[in-house]
C-alpha cells in the first residue's frame, strides 16, 4: 500500500466534503497530558467533571480506541455574513451569541462529513480500524491539530492559522494506518496579548493558561446554577458564549466566510432584541433552537443568561417590565438572577 498516496487522496477527500486543511499526527502527547493534569489539579475545570473522569484517556488516544496509531485532524471554517459582533457587543440592547452557535449545530454538520470521510478510507484500503469524533469524545483536539500542522495553540488556547485565523471547527479520524505525518508549525503569537488584555473576566489567567471558572463561555454555557455575582457584571450581553478573545486577534483579519450553508444565521440570533428573547416561552425556546447547539444549555440558562444582560442594560420602562413578568418564575435560579438585575436597575435609577 502507497500510504503517502493514501494520505495525499484523504486530504483531497476531506477539501471535497468541505473542510480546508486535513493533516495527520502522531499519537504522543506527553507533554499536553502533563499541562491537563496540571490543569485538573489546579481546579480550572470548574463544574466540568466530565475532564477528570475519562482520566488520562483524552491524551492517550491508542487508550481510547485500541489500535490507533495515526489521528487524521480536519478544520472547518464557520465565520458567517451576520450583524458585526463589535456593533453587537457595544449595543446593551442586544444579546451577543457566540459566532459559532449562529447557525446547525457543528456536531451533526462535522459527525456527517467525518463520518463519509472514514468510509471513503475504509473503502480504499478495505477493512481499517477507524473512529470519527467531534467532541462526541474525550480528545485533546487542539494538540492533535496543533500536532498534524494545522495551526498553533495560542495564548488564548484557541488554534490558529496564519492564513485563517481562528473561526473553526475541528474533528478527528482515529486510525490503525501508519500514515506519513505531517509537520506541525510555528508558533507566531509573539510578544502580542491583545487576547488575554481584553478578556473581560481576564479568564487568561497568563499565556496559554485559561482558568475556565471565569471564562464567559463557561459560566453561559457549562455552569449549572448561578453565575458568581462578581462575573455578572463584566458578562455584558453576552448571553450565549464569548468570542472577545478572537475578535481582537490580529491573526483573524485572515479569516474567510464560510460556504457551509448549515452555519447560516438562523432567527436573527446574530443581533437579537435581549427583551424579545426573554418573552420566549420555552416552547419557543425549544422551536427555534431546533439542531442548534443553544439549545443544549436548556431554558432555565437561557433566561438566567439574559436576565443578567437585562441588568447590564439601560434602565427602560421595557426592561424592567420584562424582568419583572419573570419575577416569580419557578426556578429559584431564574429568580435570582431577575433579582439581581431589577436591584441593578434601582440602583442606577437613584444614581
Amino acid at each position: 500500500m502507497d500510504l503517502a498516496r493514501l494520505a495525499a487522496s484523504i486530504k483531497s477527500w476531506g477539501r471535497d466534503l468541505g473542510f480546508q486543511k486535513v493533516g495527520v499526527s502522531m499519537i504522543d502527547l506527553a507533554e499536553d497530558e502533563r499541562r491537563l493534569l496540571d490543569w485538573l489539579a489546579a481546579g480550572r475545570h470548574g463544574e466540568m467533571g466530565y475532564m477528570q473522569r475519562h482520566g488520562t484517556r483524552r491524551s492517550r488516544p491508542a487508550v481510547l480506541v485500541p489500535g490507533t496509531l495515526r489521528v487524521i485532524s480536519a478544520r472547518m471554517d464557520y465565520m458567517t455574513e451576520a450583524a458585526a459582533p463589535e456593533a453587537v457587543l457595544a449595543n446593551p440592547t442586544l444579546g451577543y451569541v457566540s459566532r459559532y452557535a449562529l447557525g446547525r449545530d457543528y456536531h451533526k454538520v462535522l459527525r456527517s462529513r467525518l463520518a463519509q470521510l472514514a468510509d471513503k478510507l475504509a473503502a480504499a484500503v478495505g477493512s481499517a480500524g477507524y473512529r470519527a469524533f467531534t467532541d462526541s469524545a474525550p480528545v485533546l483536539e487542539k494538540a492533535l491539530a496543533r500536532n498534524a500542522g494545522l495551526g498553533w495553540i495560542g495564548k488564548h488556547t484557541n488554534l490558529l492559522d496564519r492564513h485563517d485565523g481562528s473561526w473553526f471547527f475541528l474533528g478527528e479520524v482515529f486510525t490503525d494506518l501508519p500514515l506519513p505525518v505531517d509537520e506541525p508549525v510555528s508558533s507566531h503569537c509573539g510578544s502580542c496579548t491583545a487576547c488575554i488584555d481584553v478578556c473581560p473576566t481576564q479568564a487568561i489567567v497568563a499565556p496559554y493558561q485559561l482558568d475556565a471558572r471565569r471564562c464567559i463561555s463557561y459560566v453561559t454555557i457549562e455552569l449549572d446554577g448561578a453565575i458568581p455575582e462578581p462575573l455578572r457584571g463584566p458578562i455584558g450581553n453576552r448571553i450565549y458564549g464569548c468570542d472577545d478573545c478572537q475578535l481582537v486577534c490580529p491573526w483573524n483579519r485572515y479569516a474567510k466566510v464560510t460556504a457551509e450553508p448549515g452555519f447560516r444565521v438562523r432567527h436573527g440570533l446574530d443581533a437579537p432584541s435581549l427583551i424579545a428573547l426573554f418573552a420566549w416561552s420555552e416552547a419557543e425556546f425549544l422551536d427555534r433552537t431546533a439542531g442548534s447547539a443553544i439549545r443544549r444549555i436548556g431554558y432555565q440558562r437561557w433566561l438566567r443568561n439574559i436576565a443578567v444582560a437585562l441588568g447590564n442594560g439601560p434602565v427602560s420602562v421595557a426592561a424592567i417590565a420584562a424582568l419583572e413578568s419573570r419575577r416569580d418564575y419557578p426556578s429559584a435560579v431564574v429568580r435570582e438572577h431577575v433579582g439581581w438585575a431589577l436591584d441593578r436597575k434601582e440602583l442606577a435609577n437613584r444614581d
